[in-house]
């Protein structure tokens, strides 16, 4: 059976997905089954992937980073072009002296605005050659929650996050070179995001719990065979929601390194521990809540959006999803 686009096949560890290929095609051929019990074979033959995958030594640093390097580039790239976009954005909407902004008197609308800029924003990186390849994660958040559901290897997870901190500086640095003077305003700071004035403990609840609410909504779409395409456009429908509802509690962050990208350049760090606990204390409640529910069989792959033909460097077994798209197709 030839592998499902973007699956990972590493020649490290030929037997163990000869093995997961073997089962595959058992599933394909099995046209005596009905589609609950593929279904369920479905499920068997990620369990068993995942299980010849964990048996395979995991890559050293040189190793990873040799290999996966053009992966690390872009999750670095794209939180750098999300934060470019944050700050155009922030002074367009905020600055005092912005057409825009004196034309917008009320702050809700302002923030709606801002919400459906970022949101296309992040859609649009999500579903780009680049987010495709690397999963689009660009957030440390996520990417220790799928390293904690044994989706990426330890180095690979490493060197994301190192690249999600280099890049979300690097993109407010750029920005600032184009948007000086207007981005050091106090109402723009970078593109800060600090607790609103109900205090630092409501903004801690706040970051947690919608962290907690993007991760699950992750989870439980890009698992299912039905709307796992629609990941991204839901993460950027949320990302809106947030900025236009959330924000004045906490700024809206989600995200370590997007927090700390605006942070250097605007010397706000007095509340940077809420955003380097809440959010990826959420992200792993939400996973955690997942395990229990539905198991760990039931995550295939790390990636936003994995139906494309771009290499996967993931612990993968997305190959099982596409078994559950012809089932629930004969189901309907």
């Amino acid at each position: 059976m030839r592998p499902a686009p973007g699956s990972y096949t590493p020649d490290a560890a030929p037997e163990a997905f000869r093995a997961t290929g073997r089962v595959n095609s058992s599933v394909t051929k099995s046209h005596g089954l009905n589609p609950i019990a593929e279904m369920k074979l479905a499920e068997q033959v990620g369990a068993r992937g995942t299980r010849g995958r964990q048996a395979v030594r995991a890559p050293g640093a040189f190793s990873a980073l040799r290999t996966h390097w053009p992966e690390y580039l872009m999750e670095g790239s794209l939180l750098g072009l999300f934060m470019i976009s944050a700050c155009f954005f922030t002074v367009l909407l905020q600055h005092p002296s912005s057409l825009v902004r004196q034309s917008l008197p009320s702050p809700l609308l302002r923030r709606v605005l801002t919400g459906i800029a970022m949101g296309l924003t992040a859609i649009c990186l999500i579903y780009s050659p680049w987010g495709k390849q690397s999963g689009a994660h660009f957030n440390p958040s996520t990417t220790l929650t799928f390293l904690r559901l044994g989706k990426l290897d330890a180095w690979d997870a490493v060197f994301y996050i190192a690249a999600q901190f280099l890049g979300g500086v690097a993109g407010v640095m750029l920005a600032a070179r184009v948007l000086q003077p207007a981005i050091m305003h106090e109402t723009v700071q970078y593109a800060a995001t600090v607790p609103g004035p109900r205090g630092s403990a409501i903004a801690f609840v706040a970051e947690l719990g919608i962290s907690f609410l993007m991760m699950t909504m992750v989870l439980n779409v890009s698992n299912s065979a039905r709307i796992a395409r629609f990941t991204g456009v839901l993460a950027g429908a949320l990302v809106a929601t947030y900025i236009s509802l959330e924000s004045p509690l906490s700024g809206m962050s989600m995200n370590p390194a997007r927090t700390l990208a605006s942070a250097v350049p605007s010397g706000m760090f007095n509340a940077l521990w809420i955003y380097f606990t809440a959010p990826p204390l959420g992200m792993v409640l939400a996973s955690e809540l997942y395990l229990r529910t539905r198991g760990a069989q039931r995550v295939y792959c790390a990636k936003y959006h994995h139906d494309n033909d771009k290499r996967c460097i993931f612990h993968c077994n997305y190959s099982a999803i596409s078994q559950s798209k012809l089932t629930l197709k004969e189901i309907a």
